[in-house]
């Protein structure tokens, strides 16, 4: 290519995009126009595969919506996409994930790989090893317990 065309290219290269593979799971913020109005849409999913280089790089997005699988695809550098948030580090093998198109439920899960940012180190994680957290019970002031207590018998003495 010719120099003008690789300068050109580079001034459209977005900054600051972060650092995702395939089996990751990201959220991407960009805009939608319809009509005269502007708005920002989420969509999450599992990130299939990475292709090209430059500014025509693109990638691919898939979820599940109401039970039907959603692709879509985005490139890295366009001006529409505000924000790209890695929600999970997936751990696989493979640079194309194109099995999980023929997987639903639990078989098209993937393993996370969880950072510990203590110790710097990533550490597996199987969804059924995470442990739930305590909650501790609420104090629930004077007032609000009797109307509590007051509703119930409200209710009995309606029947």
């Amino acid at each position: 290519m010719s120099k003008i065309i690789e300068q050109l290219e580079r001034e459209q290269l977005r900054d600051g995009s972060p650092r995702f593979k395939a089996g990751d799971t990201v959220r991407v913020h960009f805009q939608v126009i319809e009509g005269e109005r502007r708005r920002t849409q989420v969509y999450e999913g599992v990130v299939i595969k990475r292709q090209g280089k430059g500014v025509r790089e693109t990638f691919t997005v898939r979820k599940q919506s109401f039970g039907v699988g959603v692709e879509r695809t985005f490139p890295i550098h366009s001006p529409k996409i505000e924000r790209i948030d890695v929600v999970a580090v997936g751990d696989v093998n493979r640079a194309k994930l194109y099995y999980l198109r023929g997987r639903v439920g639990k078989k098209a899960r993937i393993r996370e790989i969880r950072q510990d940012r203590a110790k710097g180190a990533a550490v597996k994680v199987a969804p059924e090893a995470v442990e739930p957290e305590e909650v501790e019970p609420e104090e629930i002031e004077p007032q609000e317990a009797e109307a509590e207590a007051a509703e119930p018998a409200e209710v009995g003495a309606e029947s």
